[in-house]
């Protein structure tokens, strides 16, 4: 789960972070109102997406006075805001955050997230901040410094140090610097986050370091436990398709592809995904039924893929052993008839009452095809969505 950066400042300063004042805004008018708030006489209006790159995307400006505010509000508030996270068709601002400008004489990143290689949470510092965190690893990676915390003792104050001298900090920036860092660690464990970043962390010309962006992301599986985390939630960053799955508990992501997918298990689903790419279609969605999804979470399933009108053709591909290929076959049967079927399905069974779920879909009298294997069902789907892209949904496709 993602928050914006206003909620992530907050929370910043509820564990003693450093961060620059600042005032949400969902109006121009809120947005003057937080200006005036604010010592000026600089202030930042920034767009408040769940995507990075906003500043190259033209959503984070720099102003000299209250009315620059009242402009530049104007123009970001209701924009496509496009960046390298967002995609081309962008996403829409519909809050922006009123900010202190501050006087920034270094811009360094420090991020914080588990290495699952090591199952430990990882530290990275680099002097490259302001920059894409990506990029550095690529072209420079010998500026990215790295401590790895054990579970068992949490963050020493000598790695605090040693990222600190990694970073080229001197004087009183090294306990500022240090303090910050112990402080963003006890947030990562407490709240249950999955990722801590800050980009750029700035140190000032007083020497203080202060963090003038926030990224924060969540343990979905932890939820649970953390209400007042998810009651930051903004469902109006997130795809209504993703959003309608997590209420089945299924795991699905959309994608820009032209075939729909229905799989379960998420290693059969990434490789569902491959050999689509491989006979020419693209995948338009990661859905993992799991193993132990009922009829109706099949169907509910199956509903949302129809939904996505850019969907040509749906493949199901289901390996049966917990999940059993009847349980599969009635949802997919239930929602066909409920939501009517306008696309070719092509769906391939194999393992438990496998020959049982094929009589359901056999006798059902909806137009499916079988597959008789994966590279069957890959091949059939991408032709599929071929003829269906050419104007021939509604003839029947010829089944080897």
């Amino acid at each position: 789960m993602k928050i914006h950066e206003y909620q992530a400042k907050e929370l910043f300063r509820q564990y003693g972070v450093p961060a620059p004042d600042g005032y949400p805004a969902f109006t121009v008018a809120e947005a003057d109102a937080a200006a005036r708030r604010l010592p000026g006489p600089v202030y930042v209006v920034k767009a408040q997406i769940h995507a990075g790159g906003r500043g190259l995307g033209g959503g984070v400006k720099v102003c000299k006075s209250l009315d620059d505010v009242h402009t530049k509000s104007q123009q970001i508030l209701g924009m496509r805001l496009k960046t390298h996270q967002t995609g081309p068709e962008g996403q829409e601002v519909r809050r922006l955050y009123i900010e202190s400008g501050v006087d920034i004489q270094r811009e360094l990143y420090l991020g914080m997230l588990l290495d699952r290689d090591n199952g430990k949470i990882v530290v990275m510092a680099s002097t490259e901040g302001g920059m894409n965190i990506e990029d550095v690893a690529r072209d420079t990676p010998e500026r990215i410094a790295k401590v790895w915390i054990e579970p068992a003792s949490g963050l020493q104050a000598f790695q605090s140090r040693q990222l600190a001298f990694a970073l080229g900090l001197e004087g009183k920036a090294v306990g500022a610097f240090a303090k910050l860092l112990s402080n963003l660690y006890r947030l990562y464990i407490e709240k249950d986050c999955s990722l801590v970043e800050i980009n750029p962390l700035v140190v000032t010309g007083g020497n203080d370091v202060i963090a003038l962006d926030g990224k924060v992301n969540f343990d979905d599986n932890a939820l649970f436990r953390q209400p007042a985390i998810v009651a930051l939630r903004d469902l109006d960053e997130e795809d209504a398709r993703e959003i309608e799955a997590s209420k089945f508990d299924l795991n699905y992501v959309h994608l820009d592809g032209n075939v729909g997918c229905l799989v379960n298990g998420a290693g059969l689903a990434m490789a569902t995904m491959d050999i689509l790419k491989h006979y020419g279609s693209e995948p338009a969605n990661f859905l993992d039924v799991g193993g132990g999804a009922t009829a109706e979470k099949v169907s509910a399933a199956f509903q949302i893929i129809l939904s996505d009108k850019r969907v040509q053709a749906i493949f199901i591909n289901i390996f049966g052993g917990i999940m059993k290929c009847d349980t599969i076959a009635d949802g997919v049967v239930t929602a066909a008839r409920q939501v009517g079927l306008d696309r070719p399905l092509v769906v391939r069974l194999e393992g438990t009452n496998v020959d049982l779920g094929r009589k359901i879909l056999a006798d059902s009298g909806l137009p499916i095809i079988s597959a008789s294997d994966m590279k069957d069902g890959a091949q059939k789907a991408t032709e599929a969505a071929r003829k269906y892209a050419a104007g021939r949904a509604n003839q029947p496709v010829a089944v080897a």
